[in-house]
């Protein structure tokens, strides 16, 4: 996801900043408990960070979102989803105008079917995306181009920007289509320093049809799943006990408590090769989760 980066300001223990020109790997950790409940009030001493194995110096720390965010929320208009528009309507425009600071946040909406469409570029602007969400309409011709959506989103719109940056993907996983693969997406997300909070909508499948579409199905959720994961988001299924509404409050809570951590990265290795990172957190009982790696520019 962070990618290394120059130029984005810190707040180290909330009060000091650094030189502008410093290289510093990104990394943005959710904690919970044994219970599933977000840990607040840690400090920069509780995390050890490792890159490929090799322990790292924390040396810039904020907490609780105090970075400017910015959200690209990417929703599926292939014929399988063509009944969760009018709930994805109202619970997205809430989602903006609670998540959304004034004058420093900013999102921008596509959608993917038979081609990924750009609803309403990159605005602080709320009338703007709640006019983007009327725009969702199904295509006469089957395709969904998840994966060449991610790309172009993460290309085109987060690379450029700094601060916590966030996909929230609304979708059943399935991809026809695609010029790229998952394993692209993930990586360019990873570039752009992205994480992905993946939503899965799913349907039940006609009964002439159950095993077909449930083997498309299940392939659907591991690919959502590991978009997530290995951007160090998260993933959510929407049912009846958890509807979109809940999904998006647990979102803007995520975004609300997390810690951002930052380390300088060994330069003398410049081959442009994938690191591992692992963030752990040294109390007892608490689980730490962020992206699994990065790729030095």
């Amino acid at each position: 996801m962070i990618v290394v980066s120059i130029g984005t300001v810190w707040a180290q223990e909330k009060s000091a900043t650094f030189s502008a020109d410093v290289r510093v790997v990104n990394l943005l950790a959710t904690v919970r408990d044994r219970d599933g409940a977000i840990v607040k009030g840690l400090t920069r001493e509780d995390f050890e960070v490792r890159e490929d194995g090799r322990k790292k110096t924390i040396e810039y720390f904020s907490a609780e979102g105090d970075l400017p965010l910015t959200i690209g929320l990417l929703v599926d208009t292939s014929r399988s989803m063509q009944t969760i528009f009018d709930p994805v309507r109202a619970a997205s425009g809430q989602f903006f105008e609670q998540v959304l600071k004034p004058e420093r946040d900013q999102a921008f909406v596509m959608s993917f079917d038979i081609k990924v469409n750009l609803l309403q570029n990159m605005t602080q602007s709320r009338e703007k995306l709640d006019a983007s969400l009327a725009q969702l309409r199904i295509p006469e011709r089957t395709s969904t181009l998840l994966y060449d959506a991610i790309c172009r989103a993460s290309d085109n719109h987060m690379h450029k920007e700094s601060g916590r940056k966030a996909l929230v993907l609304l979708s059943d996983g399935a991809d026809f289509g695609s010029h790229n693969s998952v394993a692209t997406a993930i990586e360019r997300a990873q570039r752009a320093d992205t994480l992905i909070y993946a939503v899965l909508y799913t349907h039940k499948p006609r009964r002439a049809a159950r095993k077909m579409v449930q083997k498309a199905l299940q392939k659907g959720r591991k690919v959502m799943q590991r978009l997530a994961e290995e951007t160090g988001g998260a993933f959510f299924e929407v049912t009846d006990d958890n509807p979109i509404e809940k999904i998006y409050a647990q979102i803007e809570e995520e975004l609300r408590m997390q810690y951002s951590i930052g380390y300088k990265p060994d330069l003398s290795k410049s081959d442009g090769k994938f690191r591992k990172l692992t963030l752990t957190v040294k109390t007892k009982g608490l689980t730490v989760r962020t992206r699994s790696g990065y790729y030095p520019e």
